[in-house]
């Protein structure tokens, strides 16, 4: 019997009927649950699914816990919250930036052991894991991890000229930031279940080549969707991507390219 309170993982904000499938969803680098609260509304408005957002420890309600700064850790303790919170609905798993490699390695953890298999993973603003590069934001200063920011164009960017803001965001940022530039993923552990890609046409981190190398970590079917905007194309873009992953999940055909 695992230990691990899912309500405390998991946040549901809009509840439909208990039939509808559940979509987990995890947020970018030093992002928080509320992120997805609008996406949250628009997949509820549609009967599509429920979503699940994954709360990571450090931040909002969960302040005061330690943040992780290992990918794969944090991805067993969520692949825990997911299997206590099974109710028998299918499961899909929708990843933003380094959400989407933490949604991968979830999806793995998940396919490699006994229980639960997610259905599908959707992936966005985030190059595959088979294309890795050496960086090292997380061992930068304040103001390069400042700079960082604001060169994704972050959502409320603006927020980091208050000294007390930085330091309560900073700190989650760094070890989100630590987990997803020391993951290494291993060619060998491949997916089964089909992928989704999405990503800006001009975001600054991750290009549509290497948004469509997702296709070579599974075994099953590859979709890339393009849409416009930079890294955060989601803000403008979330009725549109709850009627894309929504049409997914009910099986009506391929995403558009």
């Amino acid at each position: 019997m695992s230990s691990i309170d899912p309500a405390a993982w998991l946040r549901r904000y809009h509840p439909v009927d208990d039939k509808a499938p559940r979509l987990i969803c995890f947020p970018h680098a030093g992002g928080s649950a509320s992120y997805y609260f609008p996406f949250s509304r628009a997949v509820a408005d549609s009967g599509a699914a429920e979503l699940s957002v994954v709360q990571y420890p450090g931040r909002q309600d969960r302040h005061r816990e330690a943040c992780l700064t290992d990918l794969r850790e944090l991805a067993r303790l969520v692949v825990e919250a997911v299997l206590a919170s099974d109710d028998g609905r299918p499961v899909s798993l929708f990843g933003h930036s380094m959400g989407a490699l933490l949604a991968f390695e979830v999806a793995l953890q998940l396919q490699e052991r006994a229980g639960l298999r997610a259905d599908r993973l959707f992936v966005s603003g985030r190059r595959s894991p088979s294309s890795p590069r050496s960086e090292s934001v997380h061992l930068r200063d304040e103001q390069g991890l400042v700079r960082e920011v604001r060169a994704l164009d972050g959502t409320g960017s603006s927020m980091l000229d208050d000294p007390d803001v930085r330091a309560m965001i900073l700190p989650p940022l760094r070890a989100d930031y630590q987990a997803l530039e020391t993951y290494r993923y291993a060619p060998e552990r491949r997916l089964a279940i089909p992928v989704d890609a999405f990503v800006g046409d001009s975001d600054p981190r991750t290009s549509v080549d290497d948004a469509g190398r997702w296709g070579e970590v599974t075994a099953g079917d590859f979709d890339l969707c393009v849409l416009p905007g930079g890294h955060f194309f989601l803000v403008d873009q979330w009725a549109t991507l709850a009627g894309l992953v929504g049409g997914k999940l009910a099986g009506t055909g391929r995403i558009p390219l």
